[in-house]
């Protein structure tokens, strides 16, 4: 589960002395200090009982006098600075299941009962209200391919409240967590590492009961241009899907490229052949999904030859 981190009963700080201190040093989860000073900044920002409900009303002073001023509001997150030294600083609100907010939008718009990992380490604070609950696992990410049904081999540490002045250190491809909605309102404080490079990670959602993988969680909006693209049918942009397929890093952006070309097919069989070749790729996310899409488009009565079995660790096996 996340590591639990102590700070003690620190003196309180301005959101402005957090920056400008989080801004010395920066914000890296591999370095043991650089993660427990900002721990301990984040510590003080959270016995400012004061400043988010201040900045709340500012912001939505600041809203009304310049309609197209960008207050940093999502769905439920306030971005508390912008990406700087490595990090951002955000608060997240958690309304409870009977909440008009939750009622209306539903439970998935706050990410309650989708057990996930991230692909960025952040620290976290409770802030107010008695806390989310999280049931909490474990899992070995480089064993993970990624294709949906995969086993995932999670292990359940604990559930736990994030209560009031709890801090914890959510790490990257390893903590995964099970949200359920607060008793009441509740608010958590983060310190989100921001490398660019992690959106070439993969961050899963997982069916606890099958204990595999779902589904991922963050396509890339280079996957949405390659498709665009593809589906426009230029012959370019099929040279591209093409090359990417067999070559691409990103073994998510391969399948796309796989999937755009197979979109386009004139027949079942044209799209068949493109999902051979895929199985020959080389790579285990790629060539499981491929007899996965090869399965679904078979016949009930086909041959035992043209049905997909398990991935092996070698692609082509």
């Amino acid at each position: 589960m996340p590591c639990i981190i102590e700070c003690g009963d620190p003196p309180p700080a301005t959101l402005d002395r957090t920056v400008d201190a989080l801004d010395e040093r920066g914000f890296d989860p591999r370095d043991a200090a650089s993660r427990d000073h900002a721990a301990r900044w984040l510590a003080r920002l959270g016995r400012n009982r004061e400043f988010l409900g201040d900045l709340m009303i500012d912001r939505l002073a600041e809203q009304h006098a310049d309609e197209s001023a960008d207050a940093g509001y999502g769905p439920q997150a306030i971005m508390l600075s912008k990406p700087r030294g490595g990090y951002f600083l955000r608060a997240n609100l958690w309304p409870a299941s009977n909440d008009h907010a939750c009622r209306t939008s539903g439970a998935q718009a706050f990410v309650y009962d989708l057990p996930h990992d991230h692909n960025f380490d952040f620290l976290t604070v409770g802030y107010f209200g008695p806390g989310y609950i999280s049931d909490y696992y474990e899992y070995d990410y480089r064993a993970v391919a990624g294709w949906r049904g995969e086993k995932a081999g999670l292990r359940f540490v604990e559930r736990s409240i994030l209560s009031p002045g709890r801090m914890l250190h959510y790490r990257a491809h390893r903590d995964v967590h099970r949200q359920l909605p607060p008793a009441s309102l509740s608010v958590s404080l983060n310190i989100v590492a921001a490398d660019p490079a992690c959106g070439w990670f993969d961050q899963y959602a997982f069916d606890l009961r099958a204990d595999c993988v779902r589904r991922v969680l963050n396509p890339g909006s280079t996957e949405a241009f390659l498709r665009i693209a593809v589906g426009l049918g230029g012959a370019e942009a099929i040279d591209l899907a093409e090359r990417f397929g067999r070559s691409h890093p990103s073994d998510r952006l391969r399948l796309a490229c796989f999937e755009a070309r197979a979109g386009l097919a004139a027949s079942q069989q044209a799209a068949d052949e493109i999902w051979r070749e895929a199985e020959r790729s080389g790579s285990r996310l790629v060539a499981a999904e491929a007899r996965l899409r090869r399965a679904a488009s078979a016949p009930s009565a086909g041959s035992n030859a043209d049905r997909p079995a398990g991935p092996s660790k070698r692609a082509d096996a």
